[in-house]
């Protein structure tokens, strides 16, 4: 008979297994692993989308400062900023967005009720 299946949870054994595994704030919680595996995909999708829009952003202004006549430098200037501005605010909400379907409650609240 195994007799570290009869002891409580959290007891002290020497068995072989590590005790702290077994107690509740150890416990593996699969969801708890999804969201925590979740939180880490982001985060490196987050950091690469940001460091390729820098280089992107990085090669037209190489681009732009290599343009000779004015007006058309003038535009492509423009441009860079709009490009520049869709790039890294798109990774910001692509980032709070994600954050946002990570952590938030999953519990939707009841519909109606009384107020007060």
């Amino acid at each position: 008979m195994n007799s570290a299946a009869t002891l409580p949870c959290g007891a002290f054994r020497f068995s072989g297994e590590c005790a702290m595994l077994c107690l509740p704030c150890f416990r593996a919680r699969p969801a708890f692993m999804k969201q925590v595996l979740a939180s880490i995909l982001t985060t490196l999708m987050i950091v690469a989308m940001t460091l390729s829009a820098i280089v992107i952003l990085e090669r037209a202004t190489l681009y732009v400062t290599s343009i000779a006549s004015p007006l058309p430098r003038a535009g492509a200037i423009a441009a860079e900023i709009l490009l520049g501005v869709i790039l890294l605010l798109g990774t910001v909400w692509l980032a709070t967005h994600l954050a946002v379907l990570i952590f938030a409650p999953k519990q939707h609240p009841p519909e109606g009720g009384t107020l007060g």
